[in-house]
Parts: structure tokens; sequence; C-alpha cells
């Protein structure tokens, strides 16, 4: 597993585990649900805030709440 904050932009991830326990119901209540397929949109020019599709919309995270979201990159089958 990595962290949302190593992931570049572009790339789709699940969420595996929220790890910092005072921020878990925060990022729950944005979507951050584990097992919820995420994909980085852009990340700012010193690399915080990064910006992120969950859900249907797209959101800012700080880059020490990205650095508590544990992900897995999504392996889409071709045919």
């Amino acid at each position: 597993m990595k962290r949302l904050s190593d992931i570049s932009p572009g790339i789709a991830v699940t969420i595996r585990q929220i790890e910092n326990n005072e921020l878990f119901l925060k990022l729950m209540e944005m979507g951050f649900i584990p097992g919820e397929e995420i994909t980085i949109e852009q990340i700012a020019p010193l690399g915080d805030p990064i910006s992120v599709s969950v859900a249907g919309y797209s959101l800012s995270l700080r880059l020490n709440e990205a650095k508590s979201v544990l992900v897995e990159e999504v392996y889409k089958k071709t045919a």
C-alpha cells in the first residue's frame, strides 16, 4: 500500500485505510470511505494542497491529511 500523498496526478486508487483517527470522521464525511475509488487530479506547484476526485466531485486535501490515507492503485483489465 502507498500513501495518497505519494500518488501522481491521473492515477486512480482505491482507499484502503485512514490512519489518523482525528481525521477519520472528517474524511468519511467528504466521501473518503474505504473501498471508494478516487483519482488524483492536480498537485499544487509547491506540493500542497492536492486536488482529488471522489464520489463524483473534486476536493482539495492538505498534504498532511493525504499522508494519513493508505491506498492501492486500481488496475484496469484490458481485453
